[in-house]
């Protein structure tokens, strides 16, 4: 189940078809604009109808401003869980297709008009490879080679920074699980599948890299390594998740 009516068509995608890009954002007044403006393109060059809904989780800094400068439709919340965040978004959106990109992440037009073939051809849902933004040291590159031979080649899982279905299915699903407070892309996918195929496109989004430069390879890995051996009990709270939660941003000259 798809959930998304295609009229049959030349190859093409059919711009009567709504998008909603839902962005939960946290402090991201310096990744934002590069972040909407990659949406407005990879739409913009898709020839779709859209809509940017950034779901502003009690920022304290110009992220609302900036949003509503652009455009975007703003939801304010104060939840400081993510699949809350995304949540929030998905049950604003008024497409009949949702896109869930990270504040920190652009994407292109193919990821758009890849998307929507892929739920065309009875994708329940699907996701991307990612590569981080910017130098990240010689470990860290390393790293993210090793987890993505895992996570995507092998078990195939969709990233949070950028996932995509249809309104139908994130509703059929009941969206992101909000007893976990990382990991929600997981069970998301696991979710989808029950619904059909997951499609992880062939170009990789870009999300930014300032976690591997902030941090250190142990505290990086040490994470990493808790998750793993925790499993579900290790994101049932806030609690050692400091990776996705301590709200550090890199500095800015």
């Amino acid at each position: 189940m798809s959930g998304v009516s295609f009229r049959a068509s030349d190859d093409a995608v059919h711009a009567e078809l709504m998008l909603s890009f839902i962005v939960p954002a946290y402090n991201e007044e310096h990744e934002l604009p590069r972040a909407l403006a990659s949406i407005r393109d990879a739409a913009g060059a898709a020839q779709q109808p859209f809509e940017i809904i950034v779901v502003d989780d009690a920022s304290t800094d110009a992220t609302a401003e900036i949003a509503k400068a652009d455009g975007a439709v703003v939801v304010p919340v104060h939840f400081r869980q993510i699949a809350a965040v995304r949540n929030a978004g998905g049950r604003m959106a008024r497409g009949e297709v949702l896109f869930f990109v990270d504040a920190d992440t652009s994407i292109s037009s193919r990821h758009v008009t890849e998307a929507l073939t892929a739920l065309k051809d009875g994708c329940a849902g699907g996701g991307a490879w990612i590569v981080p933004e910017g130098p990240v040291p010689l470990w860290a590159r390393v790293f993210v080679r090793i987890f993505s031979a895992f996570y995507f080649r092998l078990f195939k899982l969709g990233a949070g920074a950028f996932l995509f279905t249809t309104r139908e299915n994130f509703r059929a699903i009941g969206g992101f699980d909000q007893e976990v407070f990382a990991g929600e892309e997981i069970y998301f996918t696991l979710a989808l599948r029950k619904l059909g195929r997951f499609k992880l496109l062939r170009e990789p989004i870009v999300t930014s890299g300032r976690k591997l430069r902030m941090h250190s390879a142990a505290f990086i890995l040490k994470r990493t390594f808790f998750l793993v051996v925790a499993g579900r009990r290790g994101v049932l709270s806030r609690e050692k998740l400091d990776l996705w939660y301590d709200g550090k941003r890199e500095a800015r000259s």
